[in-house]
């Protein structure tokens, strides 16, 4: 009879290391004797630049006891409504379009969808987010998704929320979580890897500590991948010809006005990729992801600190070589690769420390015990497939629908590149149809609404994209369409008024100011045009964190560059 799995061991320390501790800390001692070692290199420095997540991360903090005023106050975290893409498509006049990515699904308005209301019919001045959620006016108002006073995790207004965070700081805070429920942490260089007779991983060799026994190992080692490549020789395979960016360069600027806090990541294209810009309380995180073959260092390096401008003042980028794709299989013998090891899309949508909660999570879930039943390992390897794919295809879908022509990297990335057979499917679809909710499989993150986002932001069917009119089923009712759209415009004007200024909310939540008192204070910033909340794209609302109970009531080597 197989033995259960006593003890796992972990290489690698950064976002990956500590936040797989952290979630099997959390989810696997329930009934277990479990004992849990990572080993982290004293010598060898983490990425550190993972700066920006998507809204998993508040349920992640929630059940694994990460107090969100510790988590604040320590990883000078600020709140992420969406993303705010600019210049990645050009209008028919030649001028540089901008548009949100929020964190909000459209509503169905009677038996359509919100979508092909507005393709059809138009909403005046709005956007098409604008429409249906309140964020891109959260964003021009520098408001924080919460009013004054609101407690950890308080989720009244209804605004889907991520965080920007220091990388650093919030690995060391995972890491004093694990230490302090019993994880144990050694400081020490990996020299060997020892296999035994069935080619499993039997005992890592360390510089100080000796021979280390495994029954378990998690591979966090980065892009080296010391145990899933080098040891048991598992292929990398290249995403290279869906996506030319290699490499990125980053660096931290002061905020230029330290009273305006915006709550969104902007990615700004530039001539050979784009730039990436990351509010954090303290300060600005900001880099430049780009293709090596068409740009080289210094010339990346000169073209980003020219967009930078003033704030590029004494600024040195460091370039960081990246590895593009993932293993062919995750999981291999006794042996599971996580972040970077794993693999890695570019960060264009912050999904990188998403994949390590989602594969950890899997993990739990299919753990095996000392035989390593096959099928688990299957299925858990089927599950990370998909979910790279998933990734894949959302990101090489911007683009592949971009339409600039003034250098010759875009006209690569739209005629050069492939686009992989499911997605190239899709799109030959979408020219004729907007995305449906029968498109596309079950989604980890990117469900069909936030394909019509980026569609509709992009403003592709006006450019030359679509073929004719649109298809729709049903009979399109305008004064029902007026009526939702004069509604939505009373509805966000209520939330952008009660809801408190960002900065001044997170002086609240860090202590700086008392609960409340920023009320008082002026929000930065003007109010846009209003519209309405719904759930999170891709996640089930019963997977959202909730608030905790009020005392009264019992109711790599970093993860990701971006």
């Amino acid at each position: 009879m197989a033995k259960p799995i006593r003890e796992i061991t972990i290489v690698g320390g950064g976002t990956a290391g500590w936040m797989a501790a952290m979630l099997l800390q959390t989810g696997l001692q329930q009934g277990r004797k479990l004992k849990i070692t990572l080993i982290e290199s004293p010598d060898i420095a983490t990425v550190g630049v993972g700066e920006a997540t998507v809204p998993n991360m508040p349920r992640t903090l929630h059940q694994c006891g990460i107090s969100e005023r510790d988590f604040f106050r320590t990883c000078n975290a600020s709140f992420k409504l969406g993303v705010d893409f600019t210049d990645w498509n050009r209008d028919r006049a030649g001028k540089p379009i901008s548009y949100i990515n929020p964190f909000a699904r459209p509503p169905a308005l009677g038996h359509q969808e919100l979508g092909v209301y507005y393709s059809d019919l138009g909403a005046g001045p709005l956007d098409f987010v604008q429409t249906y959620t309140p964020t891109v006016d959260f964003i021009r108002a520098c408001r924080a998704p919460r009013m004054s006073g609101a407690g950890e995790f308080d989720q009244k207004l209804k605004i889907g929320y991520a965080y920007h965070l220091d990388a650093g700081k919030f690995a060391g805070l995972m890491q004093k979580t694990c230490t302090e429920a019993g994880v144990r942490h050694l400081r020490d260089n990996m020299q060997d890897v020892e296999l035994d007779d069935r080619g499993y991983v039997a005992a890592l060799q360390l510089e100080r500590s000796g021979r280390h026994p495994v029954e378990l190992v998690i591979d966090c080692t980065g892009f080296r991948g010391l145990v899933i490549n080098k040891a048991l020789n598992e292929p990398f395979v290249s995403y290279s010809r869906y996506l030319a960016n290699d490499r990125a360069m980053a660096v931290q600027i002061p905020h230029r006005d330290k009273q305006k806090l915006e709550p969104v990541t902007r990615s700004t294209a530039l001539g050979a990729g784009w730039s990436w810009r990351v509010p954090l309380y303290n300060r600005i995180g900001t880099g430049y992801v780009f293709s090596s073959a068409h740009r080289t260092d210094d010339e990346a390096r000169d073209e980003f600190l020219a967009h930078l401008g003033p704030d590029a003042k004494d600024a040195e980028p460091r370039v960081i070589p990246m590895r593009i794709g993932r293993n062919r299989r995750a999981w291999v013998k006794n042996c599971v690769a996580l972040g970077l090891a794993g693999g890695f899309i570019e960060p264009l949508e912050s999904t990188a420390i998403h994949m390590i909660d989602m594969s950890v999570r899997w993990l739990t879930t299919y753990f095996p015990d000392s035989d390593f039943a096959p099928p688990l390992r299957d299925h858990f390897n089927r599950l990370t497939d998909r979910m790279y794919d998933e990734v894949r295809d959302f990101i090489v879908l911007h683009y592949a629908l971009g339409n600039r022509t003034d250098s010759q990297y875009w006209i690569d990335a739209r005629e050069t590149l492939e686009v992989p057979d499911r997605l190239a499917e899709l799109l030959e679809t979408w020219r004729y149809a907007l995305p449906g909710p029968l498109d596309l499989p079950k989604a980890v993150l990117f469900d069909h609404s936030t394909y019509q986002a980026v569609l509709l932001g992009k403003r592709v069917y006006e450019t030359g994209y679509g073929r004719g009119k649109l298809a729709r089923g049903t009979r399109l009712d305008a004064a029902q369409w007026k009526s939702y759209l004069g509604q939505m415009r009373a509805q966000v004007k209520q939330k952008v008024e009660v809801a408190c200024d960002h900065r001044s909310y997170l002086a609240e939540m860090r202590g700086e100011i008392r609960p409340g008192a920023a009320a008082r204070q002026p929000a930065m910033g003007g109010f846009a045009m209003p519209q309405a909340t719904v759930p999170l794209p891709g996640t089930p609302l019963s997977h959202l964190p909730k608030a905790p109970p009020a005392p009264d009531t019992l109711d790599d080597e970093s993860a990701s560059l971006l």
